[in-house]
């Protein structure tokens, strides 16, 4: 059987795994916006 601090410490490594993932997901999204905004103000659209 796993002890509650296995427990503990996978569930802490699963957080900090969502929360990179998160981060990284947010970053695509951003860089995305962004380009799409520079490139209707270049255009004029």
């Amino acid at each position: 059987m796993s002890s509650p601090q296995e427990k503990s410490s996978s569930r802490d490594a699963l957080r900090a795994r969502n929360l990179r993932t998160g981060l990284i997901l947010l970053t695509v999204v951003a860089v995305f916006f962004i380009g799409v905004m520079i490139k209707t103000k270049l255009m004029g659209m």
